[in-house]
């Protein structure tokens, strides 16, 4: 049976730092950048890109709607 490998993009531009998939994620893989966007937030990435199953869980929980997942088959 293929596995299912989970990538996500954030648009970092409208990513306002609220940090409500930072929890919502079950694997730990979002984390904020130190780093900040163009209004001065601190946004959203993925910290921990191996450890992504796609369960779109941060995307749903996003208010602004700025997080896309993306989920491949791989197989092992």
């Amino acid at each position: 049976m293929a596995k299912v490998k989970g990538s996500i993009v954030v648009d970092i531009e409208k990513c306002k730092g609220c940090e409500v998939c930072v929890p919502a994620c079950p694997t730990d893989v979002i984390q904020l950048a130190e780093e900040v966007n163009g209004k001065g937030y601190h946004y959203a990435y993925m910290a921990n890109p191996d450890a992504c199953i796609g369960c779109a869980n941060c995307a749903i929980v996003c208010p602004d709607g700025v997080i896309t997942v993306y989920k491949k088959k791989v197989d092992k």
